[in-house]
């Protein structure tokens, strides 16, 4: 009776398309997170007040 169930089990597939699912998304996150981490700092200096000021003077020395 327990092996049955157990083989059963083994074949049962229903639910593998969620976890497959589940676990690509999980990767996309991490690779988000690692992303926004790794370049947090070059992103907050490149909308900082500062460089916006920066690009706007230079732009206006042009004309």
């Amino acid at each position: 009776m327990m092996m049955s169930l157990l083989k059963r089990f083994m074949r049962n597939e229903e639910g593998q398309g969620m976890v497959e699912y589940g676990l690509i998304i999980g990767l996309i996150a991490v690779i988000i997170i690692a992303v926004v981490v790794g370049f947090g700092p070059q992103i907050k200096t490149m909308f900082s007040d500062e460089a916006i000021t920066d690009k706007l003077d230079a732009g206006q020395e042009k004309k």
